[in-house]
C-alpha cells in the first residue's frame, strides 16, 4: 500500500514538474471573442475571416466568432468585458458613448475603445415589385421589416424614415427581424419591403433578388441631408442585385471595429496590424472588405482610440490625436 502511495506521489510530482517546465506561451493562451451579427449579414463572414487570420498570425491566441444581434448588443457585451473585438455601425457607437437611452443604452459605455473605421454600410430598402413601392412615400400603409430591435439597422430605419417625414405609425405593419428572416417573409408575400443596413451585395438581398422581382428604393440626397451626420450620400451601383438595372442613391454610414479598455495593448496592436496586413483575405470573405483602407482608418472615430491601435497607426505614419 505504501509502495502504491509513493508511486502515485512521484507521478503527481512528475506532472507538476512538466507543467512548470512547459513553455509559458503554451499556457498563456489569450482568447479573442469576435462579436459580429446575424449569419446572413456582412459582419459574420468577415468575423470568420478575422478569426482565421488571428489564429494563424498571432501566437498563443484562441479566436472565436459569436453571432449576435449586431451593433447595440455587441457594444453592450464589450462594455461587460464579454468580447475582445466587435463590429458596429458608427451611429450606434456614437450613441453608446453618449448613453442614448432611445438607442438602447441606459448609461454611457465609457470602456469602449476604437480600433479602426472599416467599410460603409449602405441603407438598402428593397421592395417586392408587386408591392408597387418605388419611393419612400410609397411605404405608407405597407409592411416593412426594419431589422432586429435596437440594432444598428433599426436605428438607421428610424432616422431615415423620420427625415422622410414618416414614422412607424405610418406603416401598415412593422416587423423587427434580422436579415434572413425578413427575406423569407418577403418570399412568402408576408412583407412588402425590407430595410437592411449592410455592405453592398449582402447575401440576404442577393438571395431575395434571385427569388422575387424587386425594386431598390431611392433615399434622395435631400432626405440624407435632413438626417444629418453620420449619414452621407452614396450610390448602390447598377446590377448589385439581380434585376436592379439602374444605380440608386441611398444613405451610407461608416462601420467600425472596436474593443474595450481592458484588452492588453499588445494584443490590440496585433489585432489591428493583422487587419491591414491581410486585407486580401477580408475582401475574399465579402466584397465589402475591398473598401477597408488604411488612410481612412481614423475617419470620424466617435470614441477614444485604444493605445494598441494608436501604436500601429503611428508606425504607419497616420496622424493620431493625443
Amino acid at each position: 500500500m505504501k509502495t502504491l502511495f509513493r508511486a502515485r506521489r512521484l507521478a503527481g510530482l512528475a506532472a507538476a514538474v512538466l507543467l512548470v517546465a512547459a513553455p509559458a506561451g503554451a499556457r498563456a493562451q489569450e482568447f479573442i471573442n469576435i462579436l459580429t451579427g446575424g449569419t446572413s449579414g456582412v459582419y459574420y463572414p468577415m468575423g470568420v475571416a478575422l478569426s482565421k487570420i488571428y489564429g494563424e498570425k498571432i501566437p498563443n491566441v484562441r479566436p472565436t466568432v459569436q453571432a449576435t444581434k449586431a451593433s447595440v448588443e455587441n457594444l453592450v457585451l464589450l462594455q461587460q468585458g464579454r468580447g475582445e473585438i466587435a463590429f458596429t455601425l458608427g451611429d450606434s457607437l456614437d450613441a453608446a458613448w453618449k448613453g442614448d437611452e432611445e438607442a438602447g443604452f441606459k448609461a454611457p459605455l465609457k470602456k469602449l475603445r476604437g480600433i479602426s473605421a472599416i467599410y460603409p454600410n449602405y441603407v438598402q430598402i428593397v421592395a417586392s415589385k408587386e408591392s408597387g413601392i418605388k419611393t419612400l412615400a410609397d411605404l405608407k400603409g405597407k409592411r416593412l421589416s426594419v431589422g432586429a430591435p435596437k440594432s444598428g439597422t433599426e436605428l438607421n430605419a428610424r432616422a431615415i424614415l423620420a427625415a422622410a417625414g414618416l414614422s412607424y405609425k405610418d406603416l401598415g405593419k412593422v416587423e423587427y427581424l434580422p436579415f434572413a428572416e425578413s427575406v423569407e417573409l418577403m418570399k412568402n408575400r408576408q412583407l412588402d419591403a425590407t430595410l437592411q443596413s449592410a455592405g453592398l451585395g449582402v447575401a440576404s438581398l442577393r438571395d431575395l433578388a434571385t427569388s422575387v422581382e424587386i425594386n431598390v428604393v431611392e433615399v434622395p440626397k435631400a432626405v440624407i441631408d435632413k438626417a444629418g451626420a453620420p449619414f452621407v450620400s452614396a450610390t448602390i451601383p447598377a446590377d448589385t442585385y439581380t434585376g436592379q438595372t439602374a444605380a440608386v442613391n441611398t444613405a451610407a454610414v461608416v462601420n467600425y471595429l472596436v474593443t474595450h479598455e481592458g484588452v492588453k495593448e499588445d494584443l490590440v496592436y496585433q489585432m489591428t496590424k493583422n487587419i491591414f496586413e491581410n486585407l486580401g483575405d477580408l475582401a475574399a470573405s465579402h466584397a465589402a472588405g475591398k473598401e477597408i483602407k488604411l488612410d481612412k482608418a481614423l475617419e470620424g472615430m466617435p470614441v477614444p482610440l485604444h493605445p494598441g491601435a494608436a501604436r500601429y497607426f503611428k508606425e504607419k505614419g497616420l496622424k493620431v490625436g493625443s
